[in-house]
């Protein structure tokens, strides 16, 4: 995040040069910075020393003057402030390709300014601001102060205040040291799904990404990006003085209470990017590639990535199928259905042995069919038991770790039960990222923190959790019984901004080892599993399927789940509302995807528009009343389909 020195000398004395003749203090305010189509438009401000801003698209105010600036121990540069210069808008045009984000490729056009700001004469921050055609992106760069080379920021001014009649779709942030052997938070926590504005979730806030309803004028997502080892994640917290939603930081009690909950920085620095995207309807908020587009890799990959569909056993049979046995058989699975990986969790490391991994590891390879090996995140910070523990912590053991891992052709690692956003965890997600492409293993998170454009930052990164997951349909019947209400949330709201690693379509009809009665029963249907391997995204995919599903579920959904991609090349929003139902098209080459799956209690019936490609043939999956699902060709006379989805039902159309 440092700036260069070059850099720094030209911004030092443009401001020296201001600063001296007060006729080139900024009277009034700048006219606003628009993005290219000239319908995002942000207004920067200073009222009465404090800087503020405000964001309207098509003439409607979609943020309404709201606080910047920030708190550190070198002062207080929220209030008392001047506008000293209003940089020129400078346009920005970057091109870029990746396999793993909701579109292959990007051509992405913003227009930025820089707001420089003094106080007292001096010298205080630069506002960074990037607008495109729905998307706002804010950072400051950070001065020193006189001799002073190093900055913690108490807290920050930056604040988001939506007009009145808004309401909410969130995730509240948990609270420290609590759930499962004190792994929180997790962002593991039920939204609030249309709820009134100026709610605080459990007190602590809510975790990005934060989306808004603004009365009838559209969608706004609130989130960040850029988040290294360099500052800590943030989350927004309800302020009622200012009316307004701010930046968090972490809560105090995270890690076991140790380590300091604000960002610390060596001077000149940037702060990461807060990120708001705007739309009259819900597309942009699903179409936006905002978390990718504003920042840069942190290295090069040490080798060609490879981003594949696995299987694992735990998910159905828990703890007792990691075994070599077991996982043998699941190797044999994933090469039947012509899948690259499989996952092995928790406790391989006493129920199978490093040893007979080797041998695991040797017999996948002959099939066709990689390692993923689970690990503990393991520290002072929480006491969960599983193993491996007290490896990934520990840059010494981490490293000899990989290299045998290397050797031993393991493919990636699932390292879990991270709970805490404070700068010092940050940087521990960067180490590990960091050392495992040294080795050429690519890394999933569970237990964890939002991803914040890590899929571009780092090449070897997979996916995360950071969501109520497929585990918890294990664990109980209630997320069963509303499985389809949440799967309308996350494509709106958590899976926008990054990979989110669910490990779902379960084609059994019962949550455990044998499929029979007992346990908690599935109440969606088999087309609502095929429909959400489609809708969520995530580069790497371990669905929950099974060796018994070869016999047991129709031969026309498991020839769905050995075809369908796990990366894509574009998405759309099609129709839907988080919390009521959802239909996106995602596409593979010159192949369209669509998928739709309804939360409600009653039936949805509507006719999509499809992508105009003329007539054609399609395959549509989808579900009767009653909840059977069967799969028939259809002619599509027109760019249109009228598809019908019942409770927990849902459809595909592959054309």
């Amino acid at each position: 995040m440092n700036v260069s020195t070059a850099d720094f000398r030209r911004y030092f004395f443009a401001g020296v040069l201001l600063m001296g003749s007060a006729s080139c203090v900024w009277a009034s305010a700048p006219e606003p910075l628009t993005g290219p189509d000239g319908k995002l438009k942000v207004d920067v401000t200073v009222n009465d020393g404090r800087p503020e801003y405000s964001v309207s698209y098509a003439g409607k105010d979609f943020i309404v003057s709201s606080p910047l600036g920030y708190v550190s121990d070198t002062g207080d540069f929220t209030r008392g402030l001047t506008l000293s210069e209003a940089a020129a808008p400078e346009a920005v045009a970057d091109s870029y390709s990746l396999p793993n984000i909701k579109r292959s490729h990007v051509d992405y056009k913003a227009n930025r300014r820089t707001y420089s700001f003094t106080k007292d004469g001096k010298r205080a921050f630069d506002l960074i601001l990037q607008v495109g055609d729905h998307d706002v992106a804010i950072r400051y760069r950070i001065y020193p102060q006189g001799d002073k080379l190093a900055a913690v920021i108490e807290e920050e001014g930056t604040s988001f205040r939506f007009p009145e009649g808004t309401t909410v779709y969130m995730c509240p942030q948990s609270h420290p040291m609590g759930g499962f052997a004190r792994t929180a938070p997790s962002y593991e926590t039920d939204y609030e799904v249309g709820e009134a504005y100026g709610r605080n979730g459990y007190g602590e806030g809510y975790t990005f990404p934060c989306l808004f309803k603004v009365g009838d004028q559209g969608w706004a997502l609130v989130s960040e990006t850029g988040v290294d080892g360099g500052y800590c994640a943030s989350r927004l917290v309800w302020d009622p003085d200012r009316g307004a939603y701010r930046v968090g930081y972490p809560q105090k009690g995270e890690m076991n209470g140790l380590g300091s909950e604000k960002p610390g920085l060596a001077l000149p620095s940037e702060t990461p990017w807060r990120t708001i995207t705007v739309g009259e309807d819900l597309a942009p908020i699903v179409e936006t590639t905002v978390p990718f587009d504003v920042v840069s890799p942190k290295y090069k990959a040490s080798k060609d990535y490879e981003y594949t569909k696995g299987t694992w056993s735990w998910i159905m049979k828990m703890d007792p199928s990691c075994n070599f046995d077991e996982q043998k058989r699941y190797i044999d699975f994933a090469s039947a259905m012509g899948y690259g990986t499989v996952l092995v969790d928790a406790l391989w490391d006493t129920q199978i042995g490093y040893d007979k991994i080797g041998e695991l590891a040797e017999y996948g390879r002959g099939k066709g069919v990689d390692l993923y090996l689970w690990y503990n995140s393991n520290g002072y910070w929480n006491d969960a038991p599983q193993g491996p523990r007290g490896i990934m912590d520990n840059s010494r053991k981490r490293r000899a770790e990989m290299d045998w891992m290397r050797k031993n052709g393991i493919k990636g690692i699932k390292v879990d039960f991270f709970g805490g956003d404070k700068q010092e965890m940050m940087r521990l997600y960067e180490d590990i990222l960091t050392d495992a492409n040294d080795y050429g293993i690519m890394v999933i998170f569970h237990g964890c923190t939002l991803p914040r454009g890590w899929e571009r930052m780092y090449p070897n990164y997979a996916s995360s959790e950071a969501v109520l997951a497929s585990e918890n349909l294990h664990f109980s019947q209630g997320r069963c019984d509303r499985e389809a209400y949440d799967a309308t949330i996350h494509p709106f709201v958590r899976n926008t901004v990054g990979s989110m690693d669910f490990g779902g379509s379960a084609l059994n009809r019962y949550w455990n080892a044998t499929n029979t009665p007992g346990g908690n029963v599935k109440r969606t249907s088999d087309v609502f599993s095929l429909a959400t391997a489609v809708l969520y995204q995530s580069g790497v995919q371990h669905f929950a399927l099974a060796p018994n599903n070869l016999s047991d579920a129709p031969e026309w959904a498991i020839d769905f789940m050995k075809g369908v991609p796990t990366t894509w090349d574009d998405v759309r929003y099609i129709a839907g509302e988080p919390g009521k139902y959802v239909v996106l098209a995602r596409r593979k080459g010159n192949t369209w995807y669509y998928a739709g799956v309804n939360g409600l209690k009653q039936p949805v019936e509507l006719t999509i528009d499809l992508i105009p490609d003329g007539k054609g043939e399609g395959t549509l999956y989808s579900d009767s009343k009653t909840l059977e699902s069967s799969v028939k060709n259809v002619k599509i006379k027109k760019d249109r389909l009228k598809v019908s989805m019942p409770e927990n039902g849902g459809f595909v159309l592959i054309r």
